[in-house]
């Protein structure tokens, strides 16, 4: 038995969980795993229900499961606001620092029945392969932060400590040795002491990992070399900001935001989501790409060590891409609804 919390959130979070829970009720028919699904809040809509975008009822009930499913959390009306004091994007990163999630995971891959949908040239699109690893409760986000001067003065401090960069280190240089053996450390060490940090701690850590090539990249020209080189690169590690925002940068590879997953882990629990938004302007039409939060949920299956599942629903998802069953955006002539998208992928594995 697994049980899983599922916070469906904002926008089209509740579509796109739907359908990954569905494929999950295929995979938990087939291979009888035994999935228990938790329902709670989070974001805008735990907000408007109880004032506060985490509850602590949603904290709890997600210590007690062994993974989280989440969908999306943000709503544009906190976004027009600037000095609004509760925002969702609180209650994300307070449930990342609650259960200590330390360490997100963005693989980035591309698929070639998508080239014609990216705006990279399909040269460099081939083989392109490689995982980020972003730390992802420190630096600027959850710094100190404040005015000074009547509020005309605003600061954010990014901190580091060597404990901090040497756990989620350990973790991409141990995923580096199972893939390519490359690592490539993403930061802004001519300017940032917090870089340099992350420089000194990283070649300690190596010694360890003997057989990993490992090279720094400035974070200006990581961004350039993602598209001009993206097959250059295995593993990336780097810092929370630069992390999320390469991480976004390199969903033009794929030719849709709505194919890329991703997890978050720490030491005990694990939290899977796609990492695209809330999209609320596209919420309950049945445009928004399932395929993100499913292939979420195939990196929860692996998670769990259900490696045959895994496969099976990555591979219902590339039939599913041969076959041209897509949202909008990456066929705007033949589109799919997400709920189709859902029932198509169920159906491969169901029948395999």
């Amino acid at each position: 038995m697994k049980k899983i919390a599922v916070l469906a959130g904002d926008g089209v979070g509740p579509e796109v969980i739907a359908e990954a829970v569905k494929v999950l009720q295929i995979v938990d028919n087939k291979h009888r795993i035994g999935f228990d699904f938790k329902y709670n809040l989070i974001g805008a809509c735990a907000i408007d229900a109880v004032g506060v975008p985490l509850p602590d009822e949603t904290v709890a009930m997600c210590r007690s499961c062994d993974a989280v499913l989440l969908g999306a959390v943000g709503h544009p009306r906190f976004d027009r606001d600037p000095a609004a004091k509760v925002r969702p994007e609180q209650g994300l990163l307070k449930i990342r620092k609650e259960l200590g999630l330390f360490a997100n995971i963005r693989p980035i891959k591309s698929y070639p029945t998508l080239y014609n949908a990216s705006p990279l040239k399909v040269k460099l699109l081939e083989n392109v392969d490689f995982v980020v690893y972003r730390e992802l409760t420190g630096g600027i986000y959850f710094g100190d932060k404040g005015r000074t001067n009547n509020g005309t003065q605003a600061f954010d401090l990014c901190s580091y400590s060597v404990e901090e960069i040497t756990r989620i280190a350990r973790l991409a240089l141990a995923a580096a040795q199972k893939r390519r053996q490359h690592l490539t450390l993403v930061d802004k060490a001519n300017v940032l002491e917090t870089s340099r940090l992350w420089r000194e701690t990283l070649s300690k850590t190596l010694s360890d990992f003997p057989d990993v090539t490992f090279d720094c990249m400035y974070v200006d020209n990581a961004a350039m070399k993602l598209i001009q080189q993206p097959a250059f690169f295995d593993v990336i590690l780097t810092e929370n900001m630069f992390g999320d925002i390469l991480t976004d940068e390199a969903s033009t590879i794929t030719g849709s935001i709505g194919m890329l997953p991703s997890a978050s882990v720490g030491n005990t629990t694990a939290l899977f989501e796609p990492i695209h938004g809330s999209f609320p302007e596209g919420a309950g039409k049945g445009i928004a790409n399932p395929m993100a939060t499913i292939l979420s949920a195939a990196m929860m299956l692996e998670h769990f060590g259900y490696t045959a599942a895994a496969r099976e629903v990555t591979a219902a998802i590339d039939v599913a891409l041969q076959k041209g069953i897509v949202t909008a955006e990456i066929n705007p002539t033949h589109p799919k609804s997400t709920a189709e998208i859902g029932d198509f992928i169920a159906s491969i594995i169901a029948e395999k």
